[in-house]
């Protein structure tokens, strides 16, 4: 395949679709190209045992650490990219966020942007993803200028009774913003939703919300099976040619303009594998900050145990926990967010304790509500990605640990003060990708960033970023709908500067 589309968008996940809807209807010329497949409506997609014990639908890719030993990451290649997967937690970064944070051992940088200049877009991104949720009902939460779209999920009888408890131990949990039409879900089957691939049945993705949207426009085509290999650079700095891979045969585009959305591991990879004699260091990279700056959330998953209490519930995952966001508890520094996990079930247990059958985990699973607890992880430029070869090379280099093991700490006395005596928690390591986020990330001084605050390179004009690579800082929430606002920004500035008068780009 040869051609000359407008605009050719890499990768089909939050970022890459939701910047194909905000494009859309503007008589643009758009070439998706997206290197995995659409998921199949297969019995494995609702079956936990499949999901977390086989691996069905991990990824077979490997990287390798800074010590050059390979570990599957679990990224996902799919038409709607880890999206697929999430816990549709829509929730945006708080107003602070945007501004110096200190944290225990360390800043959290500001943002060249401010909350204010954000808020339209995540408004949009809110009615593209059909958030349900409750502004105010979160203390920490940030001005809005319109309500959600839909009320929140509502909490199953037994997770109401944790929210009471939660409420008389001293915390103020609030309803998750979600992307899930919960009736729709269960209707396909009674399960979560946190971690079980979507298939167009009420969860809110990026393929059924922003690719759907993107579609209807039939300038808008979708590639996949396209694999992109490089990036070609010409005079100016502008970026000539798409390589892409598909069927074994190598394919060559020529656009007017390049988006790339591949994810913040491989768009800084193939911004670096892009490298020519112009380039040395790779496309967008005077900087050298492609690939710098990797973050991923401190994470663990915690278990509060009430031998007298069941969980009955089946999704569960409609709370949150603001109250150590911004501090200790007790005049000290932020610790995080914790948010319900996905019910975990004796078969997902077994996934983490196989040498243990399943009815002896069942009474565990039974009387445990399930939580996730996620700490900022703090930008640092030798914490990176590079190349090995043609493989992928991670140096995590973990961050506000300290701070994690305090919410662990106090998260635990705070769930058997609210009548768990049980309490148990493990982290997640490498092989779980916790919001990667960071590597290709904005800014206003070239010298210090590759983008600026629209996304756009600074070195390649016609070249823009889009997905979890370009945020400066990890916060401590779920990251998808900074990203979806983002995009949304830098679709609005091509329409706003790229496009003549008469439409379609200048």
């Amino acid at each position: 395949m040869t051609g000359s589309p407008d605009i050719v968008i890499i990768g089909s996940g939050m970022g890459g679709a939701t910047f194909a809807a905000g494009i859309a209807g503007h008589g643009a010329r758009v070439t998706i190209l997206e290197r995995g497949e659409r998921l199949a409506d297969l019995p494995e997609n609702r079956d936990p045992r499949a999901i977390f014990q086989r691996g069905h639908f991990r990824p077979k890719e490997m990287w390798v650490d800074a010590a050059g030993v390979p570990f599957n990451p679990g990224n996902y290649a799919n038409v709607g990219g880890n999206t697929k997967f999430y816990g549709a937690v829509l929730i945006r970064y708080r107003r602070e966020d945007f501004d110096v944070l200190e944290h225990m051992e360390g800043v959290s940088p500001a943002w060249p942007v401010s909350y204010e200049e954000f808020e339209p877009f995540y408004t949009a991104a809110e009615r593209l993803y059909e958030v349900r949720g409750k502004a105010g009902d979160d203390p920490t939460e940030p001005p809005h200028s319109a309500p959600y779209p839909h009320p929140p999920v509502p909490d199953e009888p037994a997770i109401a009774i944790v929210r009471e408890r939660m409420a008389r131990a001293g915390l103020r949990p609030f309803s998750l913003p979600l992307g899930v039409d919960i009736e729709r879900w269960l209707k396909r089957a009674s399960t979560p939703w946190d971690a079980y691939p979507n298939t167009d049945f009420g969860k809110s993705d990026a393929e059924t919300c922003g690719l759907k949207a993107a579609l209807k426009d039939p300038d808008i085509s979708l590639v996949t099976g396209a694999r992109v290999t490089r990036l070609v650079a010409g005079a100016g700095g502008q970026i000539t040619a798409v390589e892409y891979e598909k069927g074994g045969e190598v394919h060559r585009l020529t656009p007017k303009l390049v988006v790339l959305a591949a994810g913040a591991v491989q768009s800084a990879a193939l911004l670096l594998a892009s490298a020519d004699e112009a380039h040395p260091t790779g496309l967008a990279n005077r900087s050298d900050q492609v690939g710098r700056n990797f973050m991923n959330h401190n994470s663990s998953a915690m278990l509060a145990i009430d031998p007298r209490w069941r969980n009955t519930s089946v999704y569960q995952k409609t709370l949150g926990i603001n109250d150590f966001y911004f501090t200790d508890g007790a005049g000290g520094p932020p610790l995080g967010n914790v948010q319900l996990l996905g019910r975990v079930t004796a078969p997902i247990l077994k996934a983490n304790l196989p040498r243990l059958p399943e009815f002896a985990l069942k009474p565990f699973a039974d009387h445990a509500v399930d939580w996730y607890l996620m700490s900022e992880d703090l930008p640092d430029p030798e914490s990176r990605v590079t190349l090995d070869g043609p493989r992928i090379r991670l140096n995590w280099k973990r961050s506000n640990m300290k701070a994690h093991a305090r919410l662990v700490s106090v998260m635990r006395e705070r769930c058997r003060a609210a009548g768990f005596p049980i309490v148990l928690a493990k982290g997640f390591d490498r092989r779980t990708p916790s919001h990667q986020c960071g590597t290709v990330r904005i800014g206003r001084d070239p010298a210090e960033a590759p983008l600026d605050v629209f996304s756009r390179a600074f070195e390649h004009p016609n070249l823009f970023v889009v997905d979890a690579s370009v945020l400066p800082t990890s916060a401590a929430v779920n990251p998808a709908l900074t990203v979806a606002a983002q995009a949304l920004r830098a679709a609005d500035h091509v329409l706003k500067t790229e496009f003549a008068a008469a439409g379609g780009l200048a």
